[in-house]
């Protein structure tokens, strides 16, 4: 990875909001650092980060290995070509046209474990970092892509939480195994869609720096409801000023 990269992850609970606040962190840096390369990673097999940056995912990561895949039992042997091969085909599969390029982790056809997935992944995120100024990286909710070292590279790793016990005990949780496994040098915890906030308990988040409080978005709601990006969000959406927070706080902006 290149010494100049910022890579930013977002794991947390499911149905907490991480690629909302995902997208609307690509969209403030593409806004702040219009000269710089960014890139967006769906790291969710759901693919939901296309939807809420208006993207349109022509080939996902899981296809381009497939891919490579056939390719290697076709007489491409050496480890280079295949990471060569790997590099130009995803690559081409973004997507720049709005500032910033876009690659999906995708959904694996064989059902079962995303472990051959994951691994690719990690080692793309190796390979391709280095050429982006900035990495954003909407994770699988959970600990999973952490226990695998997925994040290995991240340098700023933002736990997004609701206000639900459940929701703080997992990143109290998904933090204590990153201490071990992710090289992160900024750690910050989101409480979003906060509908009490007078009821939040800074001891529930263990320690984790609390860098933004984010209340409940009924625009933002409108607008995934009609399948709208959040480039088409007004300046003063509470997910918008929330991102902006966090990326002064952590000293990206």
């Amino acid at each position: 990875m290149g010494d100049y990269s910022t890579v930013i992850a977002l794991s947390g609970k499911g149905g907490v909001g991480k690629t909302s606040l995902s997208a609307a962190i690509v969209r403030i840096l593409t806004e702040e650092k219009p000269d710089q390369k960014i890139l967006a990673i769906d790291a969710d097999p759901a693919v939901g980060l296309s939807v809420a940056l208006g993207i349109e995912v022509k080939e996902t990561l899981d296809q381009i290995r497939l891919k490579v895949a056939e390719d290697v039992t076709e007489g491409m042997q050496e480890t280079q070509d295949i990471l060569a091969e790997a590099k130009f085909r995803i690559f081409d599969a973004m997507d720049e046209s709005k500032g910033f390029a876009f690659l999906a982790i995708g959904r694996p056809e064989a059902a079962g474990c995303y472990c051959a997935i994951n691994t690719y992944l990690r080692q793309v995120i190796s390979m391709i970092a280095g050429e982006f100024d900035y990495v954003v990286i909407d994770g699988e909710a959970g600990i999973e892509q952490i226990n695998r070292r997925v994040m290995e590279k991240v340098t700023h790793l933002l736990l997004v939480t609701d206000q639900s016990k459940k929701g703080m005990e997992i990143i109290r949780t998904i933090h204590d195994v990153a201490k071990e496994l992710v090289m992160a040098e900024h750690v910050g915890a989101v409480q979003n869609r906060v509908l009490h906030p007078e009821k939040i308990d800074y001891d529930q988040i263990g320690g984790i720096p609390l860098v933004a409080v984010i209340g409940p978005d009924d625009e933002l709601v409108s607008h995934d409801i009609d399948g709208l990006s959040t480039f088409s969000l007004p300046e003063d959406a509470l997910i918008l000023k929330g991102a902006r927070e966090i990326l002064k706080k952590m000293e990206i902006i």
